[in-house]
């Protein structure tokens, strides 16, 4: 069983990386605007870390479907993937 502590550290972990993607010049400006508005979702401090990550992680897995994405940006995508499936309830 995770800790609030240890659920706040693996999105805190989360959001680094998205920082990272929506900083690279090559991320496509589309997966930008999806990629922000997941993570304004991910700060939001309302609900459980749970479902957020719950959701973050559906809206990743739409994200890195898209066939114009760079593939060390998807990896980099199925890696926050990895942190939030660490978070529980």
């Amino acid at each position: 069983m995770a800790t609030k502590e240890q659920n706040a550290e693996a999105i805190k972990n989360a959001l680094g990386i998205l920082s990272r993607v929506l900083g690279d010049q090559s991320t496509p400006r589309t997966v930008k605007k999806r990629i922000t508005d997941l993570v304004a979702d991910l700060k939001l401090e309302e609900g459980s870390a749970a479902v957020r990550a719950a959701n973050a992680i559906g809206a990743l897995d739409d994200i890195t479907q898209d066939p114009n994405m760079p593939s060390y940006i998807r990896t980099s995508l199925w890696q926050t993937v990895s942190v939030l499936e660490s978070i529980r309830e």
